[in-house]
């Protein structure tokens, strides 16, 4: 595991780590998190990732944005720990993802 306290730093640090699944936050220092998403995925490796954003920001514009924005699920603050688990733990294998089209990726 590895964590970055902005949208720029978190994109250094995925230039030398590559995870399967990030956890952002929407409403980062320096980058939102919605701009972050745009560009993780704009990276060669970017399609493959999971993308959660783990936000206090829970109406259905900012739902939408998310989905705009490549992000793949949208759980709002508190979150549910097991439910959180769940997802980490089913979520970031490239052939899930795949097999997965864009319009069945839920934000719950």
């Amino acid at each position: 595991m590895c964590t970055a306290s902005s949208g720029p730093a978190a994109l250094k640090v995925l230039g030398s780590y590559q995870p399967t699944v990030v956890v952002l936050d929407i409403g980062m220092p320096g980058m939102d998190g919605y701009e972050l998403a745009r560009r993780v995925r704009a990276q060669a490796d970017g399609a493959q990732l999971t993308l959660v954003a783990l936000s206090g920001w829970g109406q259905e514009e900012d739902r939408r944005r998310s989905r705009d924005a490549g992000i793949d699920y949208h759980l709002v603050k508190p979150v549910d720990v097991s439910a959180l688990q769940e997802l980490l733990t089913t979520s970031g294998s490239r052939s899930r993802r795949a097999a997965q089209p864009a319009s069945e990726r839920r934000t719950a």
